[in-house]
């Protein structure tokens, strides 16, 4: 069985002086530099600057809001600022969007982009929670490369593997072999194009990456001690990751989750390239951009269709907001 690795050095105090060239806090120094000068003066910023910039990032957030609850006739003959002088609010908006004959389906389009949305989620971190242990903590031929080309995997552009992806999920891989003119099949046609599995398996692969680099830069940076101690107890690796790792990760897992969980719930580019015309499998972002119907008629129905959309990743961040802090910080101090 791989032993427990060393890990990195376990001194967290290696490289930091107490002279003048150590760990310097924010104040410190005299310099009279541009960014010695910009940093104190944002940092003297009156917190009246902040509510107001605060105000200004909510207010196409609020207007959009506003108009939810306002007319067709109201939103093109009045500000949003004015919805409580016209006397017409009403949640006919909201009643129409969640009627299929007008969404075109919202209820299954919500439907879907659950199960897009939850297996997208849970597989990559469940998957990366495994690999980044591996890579820190279980010595094994080849680590270093194969973790650098695993984050290397980052540089990727999504955009530009949409369509290849699209084909291998329609038609499978197949490999000629030059000279003897045979064809081998790599990977079978699972017809998966047009279906929500299609979309989560492409999120999935492109989440790995990034959730291995950042639960690996967690992980590692556990203390050593407790791996030993549960070595001379005589747990294996599974049982370490299982009762150890995977309870002291919650933070950055949970943080993680919930980056997951709002990018994975908002996309819509993924989604419409991988299922196309199958509109019994669109989700709801795709479903929301066709609320307006043809001509632009029905454009009154978008906000309300983008607040019964929105209305799940509020909840999911305020449920797991007391881990995001902890979660972002995970990695960037240890001892």
């Amino acid at each position: 069985m791989a032993a427990i690795s060393t890990g990195p050095s376990s001194d967290p105090a290696a490289g930091l002086s107490t002279g003048g060239s150590g760990f310097s806090g924010p104040n410190s120094g005299n310099g009279k530099g541009v960014g010695k000068t910009v940093y104190r003066f944002l940092s003297n910023l009156p917190t009246w600057i902040l509510w107001g910039l605060v105000a200004l990032w909510l207010t196409p957030t609020v207007s959009l809001f506003a108009n939810s609850f306002r007319t067709r006739d109201a939103q093109r003959a009045s500000a949003w600022w004015l919805m409580f002088q016209d006397q017409s609010l009403t949640l006919e908006n909201y009643q129409q969007v969640l009627t299929s004959e007008v969404a075109g389906g919202m209820w299954q389009g919500l439907l879907n982009s659950f199960a897009i949305a939850l297996p997208a989620t849970i597989v990559p971190i469940a998957m990366a929670a495994f690999a980044a242990y591996a890579f820190a903590w279980i010595d094994f031929k080849g680590r270093e490369w194969l973790f650098i080309g695993t984050v290397s995997l980052l540089a990727v552009p999504l955009q530009t593997s949409l369509i290849p992806l699209l084909q291998l999920y329609s038609g499978g891989a197949h490999q000629t072999i030059p000279f003897i003119d045979k064809t081998v099949t790599i990977l079978p046609d699972m017809s998966l194009a047009g279906s929500v599995t299609a979309v989560w398996l492409t999120h999935t692969g492109f989440a790995l990456p990034l959730a291995i680099l950042l639960l690996h830069n967690y992980i590692v940076g556990l203390p050593q001690d407790l791996f030993e101690s549960a070595r001379i107890d005589g747990a294996d690796h599974f049982q370490v990751f299982l009762r150890l790792v995977l309870p002291l990760s919650v933070p950055v897992l949970a943080a993680f989750a919930i980056f997951q969980f709002l990018w994975t719930w908002n996309d819509y580019l993924i989604a419409l390239t991988m299922i196309g015309g199958n509109r019994a499998a669109l989700p709801a972002t795709v479903v929301i951009a066709s609320l307006a119907g043809e001509f632009g008629i029905q454009e009154h129905l978008l906000s309300a269709g983008a607040f019964v959309q929105i209305f799940v990743p509020i909840i999911v961040f305020f449920a797991l907001q007391r881990y995001f802090v902890r979660g972002m910080l995970a990695g960037s101090v240890k001892g």
